[in-house]
């Protein structure tokens, strides 16, 4: 075959022939999940997509648009990356459980896990704790595999169990065990960070570092080369205690301020779902967003607009926990799909070619 040639396109009766089962399952396990959360006495909600800030994460990256008034004015907007500022804006108003199945939007991204548009499932509970929030996401990929009559979950040959019990490990002790380096060695007790130190043990261990890495350039780097092809083999893995620096939108640990509530959950080496205690104090959020975009500028040369209208929601916020889970990675892991495609019932155009 010639290897310029062009694979037919997911409308072709054929291809979607060979998509179709991975489709219907799809639809399956959503509904599985609309049940689950039914019982659990959360309510559905639905936000807009069109927000004045996309996020405030470094390596975050949104679609700019504009809205136009009737009489011709121009403001910017963006299609939001995660449905979580108005989801935490509805917790503001007073609702206490709520879900939601939001299609987000992230440009520079596309590949066999990854799609510039895809399906966030994201759930949040007032008064309640972040580990309520890891044995939901225990009990939803558990329910995935049985509404697809599968035992494992599994993507590229690895398999994970869904129905043993997860494997609970910190980042700290994951940097330890998988790459033999003291983390938090590096981290003070406010949570400022030590980049010489973090270098100096990467450079011991044989790892590349560039002078222009910062902190957390060299943080990434070991936790995608040392550590992420360790996780979620043989059974799932809750990635716990990130620290304060990429806590995001996380509060800190009552038990160590040098880490926050934050939590990552891999199957099969792939991250599935990313998850909070949230963080409700607005001048740490806004000194957290600032910081983000200071990165963003200077890897980047671009900012996004800060949500004043979400830091104002935070003074009357509950305490409360949220995670978001990578919808189409679930089916892909419950059906044995390859690539996200095969599990979109209608795949963004090819561009950039």
């Amino acid at each position: 075959m010639n290897s310029s040639a062009k694979a037919s396109p997911w409308w072709t009766p054929s291809v979607h022939a060979d998509r179709r089962p991975f489709l219907i399952g799809r639809n399956a396990i959503q509904a599985a999940l609309r049940g689950f959360f039914a019982r659990e006495d959360f309510i559905e909600v639905d936000t807009a997509v069109l927000q004045i800030s996309p996020s405030n994460e470094a390596h975050l990256h949104a679609f700019a648009t504009e809205a136009v008034t009737t009489d011709g004015q121009r403001a910017p907007f963006y299609l939001h990356t995660s449905p979580e500022f108005a989801c935490k804006k509805l917790l503001a108003a007073g609702e206490e459980r709520i879900s939601c199945f939001a299609h987000v939007y992230r440009n520079r991204e596309r590949g066999p896990l990854h799609h510039p548009e895809f399906t966030m499932l994201e759930w949040y509970r007032a008064g309640e704790s972040y580990e309520s929030l890891m044995m939901d996401c225990v009990r939803i990929l558990a329910l995935a595999a049985e509404m697809m009559k599968t035992k494992t979950l599994g993507y590229r040959g690895a398999v994970s169990d869904p129905f043993a019990g997860p494997e609970r490990l910190s980042v700290a002790e994951a940097f330890e065990r998988h790459a033999g380096i003291d983390l938090l060695a590096s981290v003070a007790a406010d949570g400022s960070t030590d980049r010489d130190h973090l270098a100096a043990e990467l450079r011991r261990t044989g790892m590349r570092v560039a002078d222009d890495d910062g902190w957390a350039d060299l943080f990434s780097r070991v936790l995608v080369e040392k550590i992420e092809p360790h996780l979620g083999f043989g059974r799932i893995t809750i990635l716990d205690e990130y620290p304060v620096s990429e806590a995001a939108l996380a509060r800190p640990s009552a038990r160590d301020p040098r880490v926050a509530e934050r939590f990552e959950l891999y199957a099969c080496g792939v991250e599935l779902a990313n998850g909070f205690g949230e963080l409700t104090n607005a001048a740490e959020q806004r000194r957290r967003f600032e910081i983000e975009m200071a990165e963003k500028a200077r890897i980047y040369g671009e900012t996004y607009p800060i949500d004043e209208d979400f830091l104002a929601a935070l003074s009357l916020m509950p305490e409360a926990s949220g995670v978001a889970l990578g919808f189409d990675r679930l089916v892909m892991l419950a059906t044995g799909a390859s690539r996200i495609e095969q599990v979109l019932w209608a795949p963004v155009a090819e561009y950039g070619k």
